[in-house]
């Protein structure tokens, strides 16, 4: 299985996006499951529903930060090294999807969005991209990062 396969299954089973995509690297990241979920779990529809960046590509984000982030409030040359690799990884995910921001990947216009999630039915799945986001969104991240992408 691939980490796009786990993202998108992890999708299926109710996890927002961006919890699909950060938890499909869960195996490398020196965190339970659970509190990568915690960690993750603000940014699903866009940051919280806002419709914003979308939430598998803040998703791909956190995981940069896991493996190439930093700590130090001084650590300027790895902040930068950090800010394009996040770069890099939006370009990839917008030459795919040609944005990413939620609302334009729905089609959805204005700005008021409701902060009540939508029932996971077959109907959703139709009309909704997220689960092939959040594949995706995590092949890229693991191919930009470097991460083996299949997972035992």
């Amino acid at each position: 299985m691939t980490r796009g396969e786990k993202a998108e299954s992890l999708f299926r089973e109710g996890y927002n996006c961006s919890q699909a995509v950060v938890m499909a690297f869960a195996d490398k990241i020196n965190l339970p499951p659970e509190t990568v979920a915690l960690l993750s779990s603000p940014f699903g529809g866009g940051m919280g529903r806002l419709r914003e960046v979308c939430g598998t590509v803040s998703g791909m984000f956190i995981v940069a930060g896991f493996f190439d982030g930093y700590s130090s409030p001084g650590a300027k040359s790895e902040k930068a090294k950090l800010y394009s690799l996040v770069q890099t990884l939006a370009d990839e995910f917008r030459k795919k999807n040609g944005s990413i921001i939620c609302r334009e990947l729905l089609g959805l216009t204005g700005n008021k969005f409701s902060p009540v999630p939508e029932e996971r039915t077959e109907e959703y799945y139709k009309k909704r991209p997220c689960p092939e986001l959040c594949r995706i969104s995590a092949d890229i991240a693991a191919t930009v990062l470097g991460i083996d992408n299949r997972i035992d």
